[in-house]
């Protein structure tokens, strides 16, 4: 196809590195069809960990670390949208579709006065749940301004039905402006990245029965929680290891903890991993104990590794994920859903029970295997890029 027949589209990311939204604008940039010319804009200096099909645009912005991150934004935000609209003017793009607080309001003062542009933006989180982490002034700056980007956006694209919830009731939002739009995951190369070689970690994962978990270390995702609970699973199953993947700034905290609780030799950070997949493929059972989320990449992530799930009842898509038709009977407490084990957020007694269960019943276990592959494979490529060439079109 002639490049000027193309339709432009601009995405907008603070960075191309590790989390779940970066992955999914990789995800998109392969598999939109080659009638889009992609951009991407990144704002700060930092790794690229996930490739981009397109051309990428650096603002090369000063990326900092701890609470001065938060100030960062703000400081810099008027030199991000004098400069996105700047570029905006120059690619002249059809669509502007930016992942998250940060870039949606960059994404959206950026394009005032644009009128050609279609302005979209993506909310990646529970945002009303996401806000009361920060102090006053700053958390009554974000409530205040997104109010106003949701109201000047074109399309608004949340990433699950609870997040569309959260935007109506909190926000004001109209429902006609909403388009739910899932993760998307290429299956068949989740599959295959899966059974790579663990190299130096396969004595590890060979010779005990790991639990797993991934994401950005950090208190929103419960990891001192999930530890609290290992704590009690290792003394019953004491062939039991815990294993997680990510970085970030809580993980001295976390070491603290494993050090208090006596289970140096038990419980092991192994970082950032560009393919996480071979090590859920490796375990014996995930656990994902985030206090809330949008709609968790590793959970789904897992599931197609076929290994067994359990989630917390948080505000999110869990219970979207693994229970959609509320089809679940309780046991002590947890709540075994159709594709999963869900249990109440900041419960470590629950976690260690849910993850015993599986411990105690193999034939359970399997059960769950193929239900939760079964599950996943909804929100193979095909059906999301088909809801994204929709709003697209």
């Amino acid at each position: 196809m002639n490049k000027d027949n193309k339709k432009k589209i601009l995405f907008i990311l603070p960075t191309l590195s590790m989390g779940g939204q970066e992955r999914v604008v990789s995800r998109l940039s392969y598999f939109l069809p080659e009638s889009f010319e992609k951009f991407l804009i990144v704002f700060y200096k930092d790794r690229i960990d996930y490739p981009f099909n397109g051309k990428i645009i650096f603002f090369n912005l000063p990326l900092f670390r701890g609470p001065i991150k938060i100030l960062t934004k703000v400081i810099f935000l008027f030199t991000r949208i004098f400069t996105l609209k700047k570029i905006k003017k120059e690619i002249n793009p059809d669509f502007s579709l930016s992942f998250g607080p940060e870039a949606n309001i960059v994404n959206v003062f950026s394009s005032l006065g644009l009128k050609k542009i279609k302005t979209i933006v993506s909310v990646r989180t529970v945002e009303s749940v996401h806000f009361k982490r920060y102090f006053f002034l700053l958390r009554w700056y974000y409530n205040f301004i997104m109010k106003f980007v949701y109201k000047l956006a074109d399309k608004i694209v949340p990433v699950s039905n609870f997040v569309a919830k959260d935007l109506i009731e909190n926000f004001g939002v109209k429902k006609e402006k909403i388009f739910v739009i899932y993760n998307l995951y290429d299956i068949e190369r989740i599959k295959k990245d899966s059974k790579e070689d663990l190299r130096e970690f396969k004595k590890l994962f060979s010779e005990k029965k790991v639990i797993i978990s991934a994401g950005r270390l950090d208190s929103q995702k419960g990891f001192n929680y999930l530890i609290e609970a290992f704590k009690k699973v290792n003394e019953n199953f004491s062939e039991t290891i815990l294993v997680i993947l990510g970085k970030g700034d809580f993980k001295k905290n976390l070491e603290k903890l494993v050090e208090r609780l006596k289970l140096k030799e038990k419980v092991f950070f192994l970082g950032f991993q560009k393919n996480p997949f071979k090590f859920f493929k490796n375990s014996f059972v995930f656990v994902l104990p985030s206090l809330y989320e949008g709609f968790p990449n590793v959970l789904v992530e897992a599931m197609i590794c076929q290994v067994p799930v359990i989630a917390t009842d948080a505000p999110g898509a869990m219970r979207e994920i693994l229970s959609p038709n509320l089809k679940e009977k309780k046991i002590d407490g947890l709540f075994l859903g159709e594709y999963g084990i869900l249990v109440p957020p900041k419960d470590p007694k629950a976690i260690s029970e849910a993850i015993s269960l599986f411990l105690n019943d193999e034939k359970l276990r399997e059960i769950y295997i193929k239900k939760a592959f079964q599950r996943a494979n909804d929100f193979k490529l095909e059906n999301i890029i088909k809801k994204w060439k929709e709003i697209l079109s």
